[in-house]
């Protein structure tokens, strides 16, 4: 794998610019992260890479994830040391958005499913 550095989008719409500017046959590895990258990150960008023309990963600290009282605001944020892994890996792309540009100042709209708090992992 070649070490490039990640194209950063810090926003939807830097990331929907990416998206209309390839042909609809480019594929695309695409892997969910919240940062703090760990070797499991690391073998999916490894298996997205292999099976993709272009890699993006997202960095995303999503405060929705996170009950009264967790902390959201211990989480880890090491953008800098995640996007050298990330452009070690061969990752083409990585959007990185703020909380304001995902949900904007006015969000109130949030999805509680019921019924599946009591299924463990794996089970699903």
């Amino acid at each position: 794998v070649t070490k490039i550095t990640p194209i950063l989008h810090p926003t939807i719409a830097s990331f929907r610019a990416l998206r209309r500017s390839l042909q609809p046959s480019v594929t695309i590895g695409f892997v969910p992260t919240m940062g703090a990258l760990h070797d499991g990150h690391l073998s999916l960008v490894k298996e997205a890479r292999e099976n993709n023309d272009l890699v993006v990963a997202s960095i995303f600290v999503n405060p929705t994830q996170f009950g009264k009282g967790e902390d959201f605001d211990k989480y880890p944020r090491q953008l800098e040391r995640d996007a050298e892994l990330l452009g070690e890996m061969g990752v083409d792309h990585l959007f990185a958005p703020t909380i304001d540009d995902m949900y904007g100042k006015n969000h109130v709209t949030f999805v509680d499913p019921e019924g599946f708090d009591n299924i463990p992992e794996g089970i699903a």
